[in-house]
Formats: C-alpha cells, structure tokens, sequence
C-alpha cells in the first residue's frame, strides 16, 4: 500500500439492540482493550508511544518496517494491514499524510472497514480535506462504526511531550470516549461540531500559521539586513505586540533558538510538503465557501514554490533560508 500509515484508538462498547454506547468509565478497564494505530510518521510514532507510556496495548502497522521495528521493541503488537488492525481492535486511530492516504487505509482492499467490528470508534488525526472526512464517516457507519475527525496542532515537539491540542468532529455523544483516548497524547481536546469541523479548525489554524512564519522570516530577514543581531531582534518582537508563536516559539532563524528545526539546517518538525498541502486544502476551501483569503493565497503560493526549489523535504520553517536565497543572500 503506497500510504504512510499512521494511527491510534478510542474506547467503545455498544449496545447492538438500542444502539446505545456505554463507555469505559476508568483508565486501567479501558487499557485492557487494545488500541489501533495506522501510521507512524514523525506524528504518528510519539503518539503511538505515548498510548503505550500510558498503559494502553497498541496494534500498529506501518508501511515503513523501521517504524514499526521501533514501536514493537517499545511492546506494540506489529500487524501486516490496515485490516488487520480493525480485526484485533474495536478503537483505531489513523495518522496519515493526505486524503488519498486515508481514502485507501479506510477503504481500499487492505483498509480498515474491510474487517472493522460493529461499534469500533474510528479516529482519524490527519489532516485532510473536510468533504472525505464525512464521505469516511457515511462509510463506517454502513458498517456499523463510528467515524470522528481529530486533526491535532502542536507538531513533533508537542507530539513527544503529549501536549498536542485535538480538534475534535463527529457525533458528540461519542466525544467522551474519543477523548480519553486522546487526552493520553495531547494537553487539549476540544470538540468542534459535526463530523468534519475539526477539519475545518485545523486548516484555519495552519493557514494562520503559514501566513505568521512568513512574516516572521520577511521581518528578522529585514532586521537582520539593517544591521539587528537576530538574537536581540526576536528578543524585542517576543516582548512587544509583533510577537507570534513563530518568533517565541518557532524561531526560523538558525541560532536564534535551540530545540527548533531552525537549529537543525531545518531537518524535522512539519515538512514543508505537508504545509503545501494544508494551505491547499484551505484554499479549496475559501473558493468552495466563497470566502476572500489573499494572504493566505499567497502563502500557498510561496510554499509551492519553495517544494519546486528543493525545500519540500525541509521545514516550514525555511521559507527564512528560501527568502535569503530568492535575494541572493
């Protein structure tokens, strides 16, 4: 299967008669129900890991065997498919990279709702286009299952702390049980609304996010040239109103900040590929709705551009080095 699993679970007992959902009222009863996880990326595989730091049994696959070779000396169980997983779990998060991917992982001929059980609740944290999330929840429930969208914001850094925030869609009867799952990996778990909200509350964020890094890189970048040490200059946004997560936070200027991708010639963190993806995903969005976006249409612009120019791989965070270079620097 050509996706990049990624994954985890929920905890969930229905009543086949009323259809009604009995939850898993303590921690220690629900870790003794295993839990799917598809996909372990760079998302993926903290948070697998902080499922099993909290005593929960993960069945996990991957089509990347390191990844997997890591989760299972760490005590996960390592199955071949998609499918696989939804016959030894009744709650199953997935952590993918695009639509196309989870498509595939949920319904193609190894997917997920080819062996899933009636009243399996199904998590899907990647972020992806807010139409195939619903299409993926109209799927499952013709199975029997429970589909909830839960795209997360924070990163790696957030991933391995277990301090990701979730943005939570689907039926809010269900929320209770999704929550206690994800609350083992993220600080915030917020519910959103109907099934593709969270969705939509992730794509707001990220085209937010893109727009701020670029003014941050556009604003150090033109300190830097009138002669600002880059140091002082973010000490000086970060105590004033220009301040942002990506000057307090996320630095993109390489020696500004340690622990950041910045630090690392931009290796790590989100991939600039992904946040393509993302701003493409709102730009579809706003033309769907509507809805006048100019800076954030720009931003899809600049980011395109840099995966042309060999950033693709890099983070986000280089669009600072890909302004530098655009100029000759």
């Amino acid at each position: 299967m050509a996706a990049l699993f990624r994954a985890t679970g929920s905890v969930l007992h229905r009543c086949s008669k009323h259809g009604n959902v009995a939850l898993a009222s303590s921690r220690s009863m629900a870790s003794k129900t295993p839990v799917g996880f598809v996909g372990l990326g760079n998302m993926g595989s903290p948070m697998a890991k902080n499922l099993l730091k909290h005593g929960y049994p993960v069945i996990a696959t991957d089509v990347f065997p390191v990844s997997c070779k890591e989760l299972q000396d760490l005590g996960a169980q390592v199955v071949e498919s998609p499918a696989e997983v939804a016959d030894k779990a009744d709650r199953i998060i997935t952590m993918l990279p695009s639509s196309p991917n989870v498509i595939e992982v949920y319904t193609g001929p190894s997917g997920i709702l080819k062996k899933v059980k009636k009243g399996t609740l199904l998590i899907d944290s990647s972020t992806i286009d807010p139409t195939v999330s619903k299409e993926m929840a109209i799927a499952a429930e013709k199975m029997g299952a429970v589909f909830m969208d839960a795209p997360v914001s924070g990163g790696v850094g957030a991933a391995n702390l277990a301090k990701l925030t979730f943005m939570v869609g689907g039926v809010e009867e269900e929320f209770t049980a999704a929550k206690e799952l994800l609350s083992s990996m993220g600080a915030n778990v917020v519910y959103c609304g109907p099934v593709g909200t969270g969705q939509a509350a992730k794509i707001c964020n990220n085209m937010l996010l893109a727009i701020g890094m670029i003014g941050t890189a556009e604003t150090m970048n033109l300190g830097i040239r009138l002669g600002l040490d880059p140091k002082l200059l973010t000490k000086i946004l970060n105590m004033s109103s220009g301040r942002c997560w990506s000057s307090d936070t996320y630095n993109p200027v390489p020696g500004v900040m340690e622990g950041v991708p910045s630090a690392n010639n931009y290796q790590g963190g989100f991939g600039t590929t992904l946040m393509a993806k993302d701003l493409g995903l709102a730009q579809d969005s706003a033309t769907s709705t509507k809805t006048s976006v100019p800076l954030g249409s720009l931003a899809h612009q600049i980011y395109r551009m840099m995966c042309a120019r060999g950033y693709a791989s890099k983070d986000f965070s280089s669009v600072f080095q890909f302004l530098r270079e655009e100029e000759g620097q």
